[in-house]
């Protein structure tokens, strides 16, 4: 029986009367890549943000690595990492204090060799002691990068994790991504269908708040993926 590392049923969050999903059922087994493509305001970054603990759910369950989100998040938080629109950086402390400040978060052990491993993998080692609102945007990003490792998580949750990355930088995430991804379990919300498709075992599309695709890798058809998410995005340029 293969191991499921997220399981989410009947998932369901309104913001007053927004119904903002409609019940969300799907599962993805450990050392999965789940894409979620869809138009903007179909609930994906709501998704995720429930699936990282950053939202509570209206209605539903959620099993991440075994553990029930709703009952207990705290140990979820030890193994999950995201990279988001918001970089969750303090832009007055240095990259070094940033990574450190997550990292005793998180009791990482051998902490400055862990950081000093981060900084070099995203290239930032000789701006370790600037502040961060001294960054350009792409660096920034590329920090908030290495805030989401420090703790060595076994979850990897992305939501537009390209947006605002020079081509550089894409290269760097890309890179990063490639070695760790047989360590990892990863959600990536994206508008990039190449990227999307090229990475994952399983893709789906969300739009309205409801799944109205979802398959495995191997059993997409191309044709009928396309026209469903044109369909989904409704002229949206993309």
């Amino acid at each position: 029986m293969e191991d499921i590392e997220i399981k989410v049923s009947g998932l369901k969050k309104d913001f007053g009367r927004r119904k903002v999903l409609k019940g969300i059922d799907f599962s993805l087994k450990k050392g999965g890549f789940l894409s979620v493509f869809g138009p903007n305001g179909a609930g994906k970054t709501t998704m995720v943000k429930i699936l990282s603990t950053l939202e509570a759910p209206t209605k539903g369950d959620v099993t991440i690595a075994g553990i029930d989100l709703m009952a207990d998040p705290i140990p979820i938080k030890k193994k999950i990492g995201l990279i988001s629109h918001n970089p969750l950086l303090y832009g007055d402390l240095n990259a070094h204090e940033n990574l450190r400040f997550y990292g005793v978060l998180y009791k990482v052990d051998d902490l400055e060799s862990r950081i000093d491993e981060l900084l070099d993998r995203v290239e930032l080692s000789n701006r370790r002691y600037d502040y961060v609102r001294t960054f350009s945007q792409g660096m920034t990003q590329r920090l908030a990068i290495a805030r989401a490792l420090i703790h060595k998580p076994s979850i990897l949750f992305l939501d537009e994790p390209h947006i605002g990355l020079d081509p550089h930088a894409v290269d760097i995430l890309d890179g990063l991504l490639d070695d760790i991804r047989a360590e990892h379990t990863f959600v990536m919300v994206t508008h990039n269908l190449e990227k999307g498709l090229t990475l994952c075992s399983q893709a789906m599309i969300l739009d309205g708040g409801k799944i109205v695709f979802f398959e495995e890798k191997n059993d997409i058809k191309r044709n009928k993926f396309e026209a469903i998410y044109k369909k989904s995005v409704k002229g949206e340029v993309v």
